[in-house]
């Protein structure tokens, strides 16, 4: 079945057919993964036509066809975090080889910022968004009608009829702090954590910590909980602010691996040892937790997972747009490191 090399120059959906002996719509079904249209068999001889010949769908002619640019915004509110930057490159690569590029939007995790990103005219020139909603509510997406096929990511409430991908903020955070209590720690405190208030990452992650305690019969001082940012200088004025009050902790829970990398650099500077002293875990499980000193225990999110249902999502609504909205939440688990032992 090899073909010449006469073949393989402007080479059409038509001849990949002919080849593997199938319809046109038999091959569009499968360069568009539509895997329950196309038999296992099929699929592979296909995907075999395809792989001799070097076919490649003619993406530009595509999109032009569809009305569509070829390109998706991801809007977060902030471009220094290594979370969002490693966000960034696995959606890109899942995109590509739908015919896809990324674009990037700072919204600084305002509200203002976060409805120009849903309702501007800008956005004609891109075909969806994916939006990591921190300071919007329910009620704001919905008044917003959003101009383009939109996936939410991020722990705020989210209406019904909008596709959003979620982390388990509860579960996670209860991983996490279990981790930290049968490592022996009775005191812990939480950086970026927030009691009370409306549905979000800080509120949900502290009711997981808070919940982990009393599963063990610990009891919590809201002392512990330090209402902050998330980041690097975050987290180490967080924990230079507890030190200076005398306040007592043989843990530290960082809602953020950045958080959590800031947090060590003070416990260094005032000559704590992790985790002899004082042991440590993060969230995100980004590439950055390897590298500390000693390594961070993290909770893993499944990173991988979610930006599978991210992208998912995304096709499927640019696909049909009357499809109805699904909510994903992989499971999170703990990656133990030496922070912790």
């Amino acid at each position: 079945m090899t073909p010449q090399p006469a073949e393989r120059a402007g080479l059409t959906m038509a001849d990949v057919a002919r080849l593997a002996d199938v319809s046109v719509m038999t091959v569009s079904n499968v360069v568009n993964d539509r895997e329950d249209r196309v038999g296992a068999e099929t699929r592979r001889r296909v995907l075999e036509v395809i792989a001799t010949t070097g076919y490649r769908v003619n993406m530009p002619a595509r999109h032009l066809r569809q009305g569509r640019t070829g390109s998706i915004v991801l809007a977060v509110p902030d471009f220094a975090s290594a979370y969002f930057g490693e966000l960034a490159a696995r959606l890109a690569e899942r995109l590509r080889p739908h015919g896809f590029r990324l674009v990037m939007e700072l919204t600084r995790g305002t509200l203002d910022d976060e409805l120009e990103t849903l309702s501007s005219p800008h956005l004609d020139g891109h075909d969806a968004i994916i939006l990591s909603m921190t300071a919007g509510t329910a009620r704001d997406l919905v008044d917003a009608q959003p101009r383009k096929p939109l996936v939410v990511i991020g722990e705020r409430s989210v209406p019904s009829d909008f596709d959003h991908v979620a982390m388990d903020n509860v579960g996670g955070a209860r991983l996490a702090t279990e981790a930290l209590l049968d490592a022996g720690a009775r005191r812990i405190a939480v950086i970026g954590g927030q009691v009370d208030g409306p549905e979000s990452m800080p509120v949900l992650r502290t009711q997981g910590y808070r919940d982990a305690l009393a599963s063990k019969s610990v009891p919590w001082d809201e002392g512990l909980v330090i209402s902050s940012g998330v980041g690097l200088a975050d987290g180490k004025l967080a924990i230079m602010s507890l030190i200076e009050a005398g306040v007592q902790f043989d843990a530290v829970f960082g809602l953020t691996d950045a958080a959590a990398l800031g947090a060590m650099s003070a416990l260094a500077a005032t000559g704590r040892r992790v985790p002899h002293d004082v042991k440590v875990v993060g969230w995100d499980n980004t590439e950055l937790a390897t590298y500390a000193v000693p390594p961070l225990s993290s909770v893993e999110p499944d990173n991988s997972a979610m930006a599978d249902a991210i992208v998912r999502l995304l096709l499927r609504r640019l696909d049909d747009a009357d499809a109805p909205a699904e909510t994903a939440t992989p499971p999170a688990r703990i990656v133990h490191r030496a922070s912790t032992r």
